[in-house]
């Protein structure tokens, strides 16, 4: 469903409410008929038992001593250059908040499905028993040998960036959190185009963040990082907007939030949200699903061509047609069935295919703005509208040109192990990612993986 339906008609707010509860009715019965969402699969001929020989005892003891002569090859002679870890400790769970580690598991399987279909990339879901930053950081050192990078995943703030900031590091492999740089990402990726679809520069343009979470808190720093002025840059938390004079924003609790707060905001602009539309080019909510946590008469008070980015899930802050009729040119959401889906899913299967054929030592928030460059780039070259400035998640063309953009930062910066042509890291991930797509669709096809239950008959058991 889209902004409109057959015959031009508005769907309703009741259809729209609807459409959004579906997927949550259908999502308990298709995961219990499937237990689960991913598994392991062998990738080795098996020819015979005789195999055996080779892929374990007692063949498997000559690699071992060559990774013990050269740890390095241990990319080479293992599945390592492709593994990801998907590390949460389930304290800050999608809308759900701090439900443990158990009920993260699905979360974090989906997320292993998304990088192994987008991005070819072979990841384990790892929920940790542990809320102490010192624990979670050790343990991604302490499984670092079996892996080729950390995506950090639904963990609260400011505990987040600290993690990341500790794991990044004392580990040698990129450490990722997709709350931050996930979404920070595709925004910019979205903010790229939107601006240029306005006609107004981004680097000198007003722009407010709304939520001053993980998401806005990195999308700050990102945007700095590629240019935009820090002082063009609001933050605005559930207190309103964020200023070097608010006396509850501490060094010590959450020095991430203080240092924006002493560098962003120039003009020392104070009040609720409300003040912080005021004459902006653009709107970015990250913040407490809606309708209604952003009104109408707020979005009038932007300036022209103004651009507004709903973030919130699964009702973003105010339904797109509302902030168009109150002035946005351009309106984003989170959401598949509104045109311009801010996705984290066009980040970071691609960001991590790049950093992974490079074996690369970290992940920066330069690759991020690479990334983003390229998302932003080719949306553009294959049309952009008001209605349509992101690629698509089946717009999987995208996905190798990202993680080209990725590894070739990597190697600009340094943190490569590897430096493989432009040519040959295309065609590589160009080749990784279709593997896995086809061989799901052989497995499909085969019966291997069954067809669901009909959506009618799963929904009437909700």
């Amino acid at each position: 469903m889209h902004l409109t339906k057959k015959g031009g008609k508005k769907p309703t707010v009741e259809e729209l409410l609807a459409e959004a509860k579906k997927p949550s009715q259908l999502a308990p019965h298709m995961h219990k008929f499937y237990e689960g969402k991913v598994q392991v699969m062998p990738k080795c001929a098996i020819r015979g038992h005789e195999d055996f020989a080779i892929w374990y005892t007692p063949g498997v003891a000559a690699p071992c001593r060559e990774i013990q002569a050269n740890p390095e090859k241990v990319f080479e002679l293992t599945n390592r250059w492709n593994y990801v870890a998907v590390v949460s400790d389930g304290t800050r769970v999608l809308g759900l908040g701090d439900i443990g580690p158990e009920a993260a598991l699905p979360v974090m399987e989906g997320k292993a499905l998304l990088f192994k279909y987008l991005g070819g990339v072979d990841a384990f879901p790892i929920c940790l028993k542990t809320k102490d930053p010192e624990e979670i950081v050790r343990a991604c050192e302490l499984i670092e040998p079996s892996f080729g990078g950390i995506n950090l995943e639904d963990i609260e703030k400011p505990k987040c960036f600290y993690v990341l900031e500790e794991a990044r590091k004392k580990l040698q492999i990129p450490v990722w959190h997709d709350d931050q740089q996930g979404t920070a990402t595709v925004v910019l990726a979205g903010l790229i185009n939107a601006f240029k679809i306005v006609g107004k520069n981004p680097k000198e343009s007003l722009i407010a963040l709304i939520g001053a979470g993980a998401a806005n808190i990195r999308t700050a720093y990102v945007l700095i990082r590629w240019g935009v002025k820090p002082g063009n840059i609001m933050l605005v938390d559930t207190k309103g907007i964020i200023h070097a004079g608010r006396e509850d924003i501490s060094k010590e609790e959450d020095p991430w939030k203080y240092e924006l707060a002493q560098i962003t905001n120039a003009e020392g602009r104070t009040g609720d949200i409300s003040k912080a539309f005021k004459g902006v080019d653009a709107v970015v909510a990250a913040s407490k699903p809606g309708p209604g946590t952003i009104k109408k008469e707020w979005i009038a008070t932007m300036a022209d061509d103004a651009i507004v980015f709903a973030c919130a899930n699964p009702i973003p802050e105010i339904w797109p047609w509302e902030a168009k009729e109150a002035g946005a040119r351009i309106v984003a959401t989170g959401r598949s069935d509104f045109p311009n889906q801010i996705n984290n899913s066009l980040g970071f299967p691609a960001i991590f295919r790049g950093v992974l054929d490079v074996r690369a030592k970290t992940v920066t928030d330069d690759m991020c703005i690479a990334a983003a460059e390229e998302l932003a780039k080719y949306a553009e070259e294959r049309g952009i509208h008001e209605d349509d400035i992101l690629p698509r998640m089946e717009e999987w063309e995208v996905f190798p040109r990202e993680a080209v953009a990725c590894a070739l930062k990597s190697i600009e910066q340094g943190v490569a192990r590897i430096k493989p042509s432009r040519q040959e890291l295309y065609e590589r991930a160009v080749a990784i990612i279709k593997n896995a797509r086809e061989s799901l669709q052989v497995l499909m096809k085969a019966a291997l993986i069954k067809q669901p239950p009909p959506e009618e008959e799963l929904l009437k058991q909700s």
